[in-house]
């Protein structure tokens, strides 16, 4: 028999909705900035394999000759960026959400027969509540990263005052580098994040935004 459940609540459907267009814009106005200076690439020597971008993108995304519309608009954003995050990490400790998010002690274990799973390589997933291991691995990174790309951010854009956080990440080249590769590390996951919700279906992604869904429950005879 199915029946309609709860799954999300209200405030967690909106630090997640208000999160992903404030961390676009982060994103968005973060490459404006990088175009006054993109010396990052894969490669070695004087072999490149990857340039973190090629002209003809900034061209096509417009986002050439922009650096200091992006610094105005990625400084603004990033308090309400920020402050989503601390409010989201306040209400998963007070609600006792964080029990459920965070993960266990046979997580890594887990998070790998679910990936397994998801390839056809394994026929059962482990036992799980309302999010896998993986689901768990992942959501607790990327609230870490949120971490990091503060702490990263505020040293390379205040350097002179925050000199000594500059020092401990390793300089301030390292800091930069360390700000893009957690960029980067946003958009992977949410590439793979997106993918998941549509190979879970409607039922899942309609959870996020109602916070609701379709459960099958044991008919009770009488």
């Amino acid at each position: 028999m199915k029946q309609i459940a709860l799954k999300h609540l209200r405030a967690v459907r909106w630090f997640h909705w208000i999160n992903f267009p404030l961390l676009a814009i982060m994103i968005w106005t973060g490459l404006w900035i990088y175009w006054a200076n993109d010396v990052y690439r894969i490669g070695w020597g004087d072999l490149t394999l990857l340039h973190f971008f090629p002209d003809s993108f900034y061209n096509l995304t417009h986002t050439d000759h922009k650096l200091a519309q992006g610094m105005a608009w990625h400084f603004v954003v990033m308090w309400a960026f920020i402050l989503n995050g601390i409010a989201y990490i306040a209400y998963t400790i007070i609600s006792g959400e964080w029990r459920k998010l965070v993960p266990g002690r046979h997580a890594l274990r887990d998070a790998i027969y679910v990936t397994l799973y998801d390839l056809h390589l394994r026929k059962e997933l482990p036992a799980q509540g309302k999010y896998n291991a993986a689901q768990q691995i992942s959501y607790t990174a990327i609230s870490v990263m949120g971490l990091g790309s503060f702490i990263t951010g505020l040293a390379i854009w205040r350097y002179v005052q925050f000199s000594w956080l500059a020092t401990l990440l390793g300089g301030y080249p390292a800091a930069r580098m360390e700000h893009f590769m957690l960029t980067i590390g946003y958009v992977l996951f949410f590439f793979v994040h997106v993918a998941q919700v549509v190979k879970a279906g409607w039922n899942n992604g309609r959870s996020m935004i109602t916070g609701y869904e379709v459960v099958e429950t044991p008919e009770v005879r009488s």
